[in-house]
């Protein structure tokens, strides 16, 4: 896999787990913010008509004022509000949307109409406001207290639905994923700029040049960098340096192996040889390694191939050498002309492996006879 489809796989992926975390995390923050805004606007909803609530159940206990009425009415033409009890001091229903619930008592309201929560038993205990979310459903129950010398005179209970803060939690929540998707995008392109610019892009020119390395020229052209991708071409280039220098000492081993045995050669077949003898000496790759007699003009006398000195015309000199080649180790013998002259010809092909192999190829007038 590309290392800039990893990247963009991995940053992504990072993305969303970080946008993931991010939205539990601000979800939960809306949802207690717009629902603690609820709550407060709700509750000071009532105590903005407090005085008017405490100066009617002072008044009278049993009958409801007009200003009472008219506080209730307006609580229960706000949309969020789904249902309202005003309970007196004795614990009679005050007021109430169903008028047939008016006048009766709380313990026989409850055995219609069972209480959501405890809402209204624990505001009348802490002589505080009292919230309670009602279970499953996207209601709070908000009992409000009104007192007078620390004793309960009346209690107002609200069924207040969630959904309008439930819009507002949505909305908020979409707002924060384009946001961080906005975002997300924005922080990517220079991250991938960075990427591409200082990681992919050198990456790229250090495998270019890599690829152009060869036997023949085992040099790194990448421009030096102060960093990882720098080190890395300085240890590229390093060891190409070591490799340069071993083919080199190889070589010159070679070199002077060969020539160690082209005197080894020359030495041994100058001692055996007779006059009006020729010989020669193949490498492996078909260059004459030895010769006993002087090549033609011009060739060079490092670099000569057996045909620039045997002619493709001499068809049965080659099919004797072609036989030496089929047979290695044995003494294949025959007839050809070699400077121009009838001669005997005796060839040997010795083969210790596939890279090294030696040819020894000996003429010889007919008039002469050899061991």
């Amino acid at each position: 896999m590309r290392l800039g489809l990893k990247w963009l796989i991995w940053f992504i992926g990072i993305g969303i787990y970080v946008m993931s975390l991010g939205g539990v995390f601000y979800y939960n923050l809306f949802k207690w913010t717009f629902d603690e805004k609820l709550k407060q606007e709700m509750i000071e909803k009532v105590k903005v008509n407090a005085l008017t609530l405490r100066n009617g159940l002072l008044k009278s206990s049993k009958a409801i004022s007009f200003d009472e009425y008219d506080i209730m009415q307006l609580l229960i033409k706000d949309d969020r509000v789904s249902s309202i009890i005003y309970l007196s001091r004795q614990g009679a229903v005050r007021w109430h949307k169903e008028s047939r619930f008016i006048g009766i008592s709380w313990d026989e309201f409850q055995k219609d109409v069972p209480p959501p929560t405890d809402a209204i038993s624990q505001a009348y205990i802490s002589k505080m406001p009292k919230v309670r979310q009602i279970q499953k459903q996207p209601f709070y129950e908000i009992a409000i207290p009104f007192s007078v010398r620390g004793e309960i005179i009346g209690i107002v209970d609200l069924i207040v639905s969630r959904a309008g803060a439930e819009v507002l939690i949505g909305s908020a929540m979409r707002k924060y994923v384009f946001g961080a998707l906005g975002v997300l995008f924005l922080l990517g392109l220079p991250l991938y700029f960075f990427l591409h610019h200082y990681v992919i892009s050198p990456l790229e020119l250090l495998r270019d040049g890599i690829g152009n390395i060869s036997l023949k020229n085992p040099n790194l052209r990448f421009k030096p960098r102060r960093d990882e991708i720098g080190e890395i071409s300085s240890s590229i280039s390093l060891f190409l340096g070591k490799v340069k220098n071993e083919i080199e000492a190889i070589s010159n081993k070679d070199k002077t192996y060969k020539s160690s045995e082209e005197k080894w050669w020359r030495m041994l077949l100058n001692t055996i040889m007779s006059a009006g003898q020729y010989v020669m000496v193949v490498d492996e790759n078909n260059s004459i390694l030895y010769a006993n007699f002087e090549l033609d003009a011009g060739m060079d006398s490092k670099n000569i191939h057996l045909l620039d000195v045997i002619d493709s015309q001499q068809q049965n000199l080659l099919r004797i050498v072609g036989n030496a080649f089929e047979e290695p180790d044995k003494l294949i013998e025959g007839e050809t002309v070699f400077k121009n002259e009838n001669m005997n010809v005796k060839v040997m092909h010795i083969e210790e492996s596939s890279d090294v192999s030696r040819t020894l190829i000996l003429f010889y007038p007919k008039s002469q006879i050899t061991v």
